[in-house]
């Protein structure tokens, strides 16, 4: 019998597209829900008073905003997010090694301010919609997908940071560098044969933990689901390993 509690560790709930209304709900459907992460659609429909909200609710935060500015205004906004008691906070890893070592460092004056545990920055590396045509067209970026995150990896791993977001396509290399202590927190997660939307590079649970993933990122499949809760329950199923 699958340990619902232990396994929803593994399991970050993306609350987007959803207001705090859409929240509340779903978190009374599912109380073992562990982690949660609020993104721009939620952070900006409903402001920073939903993070005290779901911290009040026993939730663990993944603030998944992915600053990316220069590096005195990263720093900044760094520093203020690590107030709202978030476990984890993203920022582009393409901000360079400058920027990722100030806001290492504003993070932990930030949380240290308010008397909170710091939070792991983790550095995101390439975007789960991209795929190499379009990195190679729009970005004119003629690296692999591979040799690009693997690049960023380093960066935000020398840089100090906690860990980064990487594809399930990603993890099993970085897996092959970086301790269990480097987080690789993997969105782009799906059940087999499901719609993968607007992701480019997925996989499903049992696999992408097996590759080394620390946490996966999973929406929709969920929270769109006819039974969020009984999704909720298959997921964490498949992420006993």
């Amino acid at each position: 019998m699958t340990n619902i509690d232990n396994s929803s560790e593994k399991i970050i709930i993306a609350l987007d597209g959803m207001d705090k209304n859409n929240v509340f709900k779903l978190l009374e459907k599912i109380p073992e829900i562990t982690w949660v992460k609020v993104g721009l659609e939620l952070f900006v429909t409903e402001g920073p008073d939903i993070l005290s909200i779901l911290r009040d609710k026993g939730k663990k935060i993944f603030l998944d905003l992915k600053f990316h500015d220069i590096p005195t205004t990263v720093a900044k906004a760094c520093f203020v997010a690590s107030q709202t008691g978030a476990e984890f906070i993203s920022l582009h890893t393409c901000a360079g090694m400058k920027a990722l070592k100030m806001a290492n460092e504003a993070a932990y004056e930030g949380a240290s301010k308010v008397n909170l545990k710091p939070p792991k920055l983790l550095g995101i590396t390439i975007l789960t919609s991209w795929n190499q045509e379009g990195l190679a067209n729009d970005l004119l970026i003629n690296q692999s997908i591979d040799q690009r995150v693997m690049h960023l990896a380093e960066i935000a791993s020398k840089s100090g940071l906690g860990g980064c977001v990487c594809s399930p396509r990603e993890v099993q290399f970085l897996r092959k560098v970086y301790p269990e202590t480097f987080e690789l927190i993997t969105p782009g997660i799906r059940s087999i044969d499901s719609d993968i939307n607007d992701q480019s590079r997925v996989s499903d649970v049992s696999e992408a933990l097996k590759m080394g993933a620390s946490k996966l990122v999973i929406g929709r499949a969920i929270t769109q689901s006819n039974d969020p809760a009984y999704m909720f329950k298959s997921f964490c199923d498949k992420a006993v390993i």
